[in-house]
Parts: structure tokens; sequence; C-alpha cells
């Protein structure tokens, strides 16, 4: 069986520091069939040369260039222009184990998966541990997936795209993309407009990532309490939807409920 075509969609904004490492990491991927799109966001630092300098040496490579809009705006006009048949998200501030494209891939094609989430790597200085949920290696339906969902909805495991890997028609024919007007939990509402059109799901242990702790990011230094509230009451309505739609609302409402309670948790 021929290897899909993967894209890999890295929004970058004034990342220079980390930008090489994150690129590097994709470059030695043992799976190869992938292009990566390096979106500049309006960068004021080096980040825009380092990433033509790498669109020079690998033809895999593409940059975009854009007005500085945020993160949401820079990975929806790269789904605006993959070609691959899976997406696979990456942070400029983070990397990759050298398998994990290969270990998404092989999951979701052994077992005709619309989303593999996997386990992931935190780094925090010189300590790396391992975090994730799902130890079922057995694929799950939309059911069984939002049930597990429903036991750590504020977790980086499900919240994240960055541990998983969408099957691109998917996201196309639903227009599904990230919602630019929100800066914060935009990933798990992505998510969770995804879950309503996908049917099969898998999890991998093995590790797919490594989620580098930056004191700069935008959940150590721009989110309060008063933030948080105001978007999960955002957000819950297209969480409740989820589970009216799958018919699950009345029989777990009240620990579908939890999520506007729920503390964020990495796994």
């Amino acid at each position: 069986m021929n290897d899909p075509l993967v894209s890999i969609i890295v929004p970058v904004y004034n990342a220079a520091p980390d930008l090489a490492r994150c690129i590097e990491s994709v470059r030695k991927q043992s799976y190869e069939n992938w292009e990566l799109l390096l979106v500049n966001d309006g960068s004021s630092d080096t980040s825009g040369p380092i990433c033509r300098m790498y669109e020079r040496v690998d033809r895999r490579i593409r940059v975009l260039e854009k007005e500085n809009e945020g993160v949401s705006a820079a990975r929806n006009d790269a789904l605006d222009r993959a070609k691959g048949a899976f997406i696979q998200f990456l942070d400029s501030d983070d990397y990759l184990p050298e398998n994990a494209t290969r270990d998404l891939v092989d999951r979701a094609l052994a077992d005709d998966c619309d989303l593999v989430v996997a386990h992931y790597y935190r780094v925090k200085g010189d300590a790396i541990t391992k975090h994730g949920f799902l130890r079922d290696t057995g694929v799950m339906d939309q059911l069984a997936f939002a049930r597990q969902l429903m036991e750590e909805p504020a977790s980086f495991y499900y919240g994240v795209l960055w541990n998983k890997l969408y099957r691109a028609e998917l996201l196309q024919e639903n227009h599904v993309r990230c919602h630019e007007e929100i800066n914060w939990s935009e990933d798990f509402l992505f998510n969770l407009e995804y879950i309503r059109y996908a049917r099969r799901f898998a999890a991998l242990e093995t590790p797919v990532y490594y989620y580098v702790k930056n004191r700069g990011s935008i959940t150590n230094s721009q989110i309060d309490l008063i933030s948080v509230v105001k978007t999960k009451a955002t957000l819950f309505p297209y969480y409740k939807h989820l589970y009216e739609q799958l018919g699950l609302y009345e029989k777990y409402k009240t620990q579908i409920y939890k999520y506007l309670i729920a503390t964020a948790s990495r796994g």
C-alpha cells in the first residue's frame, strides 16, 4: 500500500529560537510522504527567513506568508491549501519523535480510522514525562469515544490538536475550521465539531509529540479565571449539542455538565 500524503501544519509567530528544532523533527520523520506547511503569521523576528531557507532546501516544505491574525487564522489558511489525505498539527516551539507520523498513519490505515489520538511527552526543563488516557487498543465508534471524552473533557489529551491525526476529506467536506474569535480552548471546539462527522476512532499509547512547557505561551500568560469561565460558557452549547446529537445527553446530563467545572488535565 502506498503511503498517503500527510499535511503537517505549523503556525509560526516569532518562533525563531525553537523553529529549527521543530522543522528538523519533521524532516527526520521515518515517514517520508509529507508536506510541511509553515504559516508565517506576520513574524517580526527571523522566523520568516528561517522558514524560507528550509523551503529552498526541501521541496516538501511550503511557506505561507500572511498578516498577523493569530494561530487559528494561520491554521485555517493552511487547511484551505493542504493537499494531504491526512492532517497533522504541530506547534513551532514543540517537536516530534522520529516515528510520530508513521505510527499515526499506520494505525489510521490498519483500522480505517477517522481520528487517531495518542499519548505525548511533556517537556519541562530537563524533565520529560509521558501523558495520556486511553489504553484501549480496539477501534471505538462515535458513541464509545464520546463516553471516554466525557470522563476528562478539559484535558489536553482530548482538547488539543497536536496529538491527533485527522482525515482531510472529513475536514474539507464539512468545512471544519478553527474559530478565529476564540483565543483559548479553540482546539477543543475544533475537535468537538470534527467528532460529529468522524465514525471510527483509535488510540495509541506510543507518544507522538514533545509538548514543551513554555512560560510565555498564551495558556500561561493571557488566561485568567474570568476568561476561562467565559470561554467555557461559550463552548458548552457545542459540547452539549454533540451529546444531544448522539442521544446521550439525557442519560449523562450530570456528567456532561461537569465540563463547566472541570480543570485542565494534561493526562
